[in-house]
């Protein structure tokens, strides 16, 4: 996933929103937002090559999310599987601060990535490109392809968006939270970041939407989590350029938290 925008208990309704985008290349297999057949408790897309998952929740409140982290010159062969680190969560049992606390000793094992992992007692950060695991405070988060609120045009512009709905008592609009994920605003070249997989890969992955032939946003995905317990998860998919240009489907499944 390459984007991550989340709100963490600022709403006077909701204890997290998470908007969400999966950026992949189109031919990679991919199962949509269900229940797992092999593990009913977890609710999650999964990526069907190394049956590992970018974002996920399970009935008894977990929740994780993974960016990678862009260093094409520090990219390791045949590195173990980023979206294992969601699913290894998610089927566990271990809270979201002892997992992350054994992920931080075998991190080097993986190519960059960012992990968020949550749980009823709170949520936590961790990247294998920093020092340290950090239980996150209230707040409004966002993280793409750096590590957590890294000043990239698409963080400062989809953190700025996503602040307008969550001002008041307001119920918050859906339809608007989709649009921001479906932006597709080029910044300028000046305020692009430099990783290394030069200027033009960089102006088709700086806007939130991404499209290009052969890679680009597969998925967009909100979470919204209340402080009674109820959650709701909602995805919508795109098969490829063509199809991103009109809705997409959209799958929504609504469960309360069981303890």
């Amino acid at each position: 996933m390459c984007l991550l925008l989340f709100s963490y208990r600022i709403h006077p309704d909701y204890r997290l929103i998470v908007a969400a985008n999966r950026d992949e290349f189109y031919d990679r297999p991919t199962a949509a937002l269900d229940y797992w057949a092999d593990h009913p408790d977890v609710l999650a897309g999964r990526d069907l090559k190394a049956n590992g998952s970018w974002l996920g929740v399970t009935r008894s409140g977990r929740l994780a999310a993974i960016t990678n982290y862009r260093e094409p010159a520090a990219h390791i062969e045949n590195a173990s599987s980023r979206g294992r680190l969601i699913s290894d969560f998610l089927i566990g049992d271990a809270s979201a601060k002892r997992y992350l606390k054994a992920v931080s000793k075998i991190g080097n094992a993986y190519n960059g990535f960012n992990l968020i992992a949550g749980d009823p007692v709170g949520l936590y950060y961790y990247s294998n490109r920093s020092s340290r695991l950090r239980q996150l405070q209230p707040g409004l988060y966002g993280i793409s392809n750096h590590l957590l609120d890294t000043p990239w045009p698409k963080i400062k512009k989809g953190k700025a968006l996503l602040q307008g709905q969550l001002c008041g008592r307001e119920k918050i609009d859906l339809e608007k939270i989709w649009k921001i994920l479906a932006d597709r605003t080029l910044p300028a070249d000046k305020d692009l970041p430099d990783t290394g997989v030069g200027l033009e890969w960089e102006r088709i992955l700086a806007p939130l939407f991404i499209s290009s032939a052969d890679y680009g946003t597969r998925s967009s995905s909100i979470i919204l989590m209340e402080y009674s317990g109820r959650i709701t998860f909602m995805e919508r998919t795109f098969s490829n350029a063509a199809n991103a240009e009109a809705q997409g489907k959209t799958v929504t499944h609504s469960f309360n938290i069981r303890n």
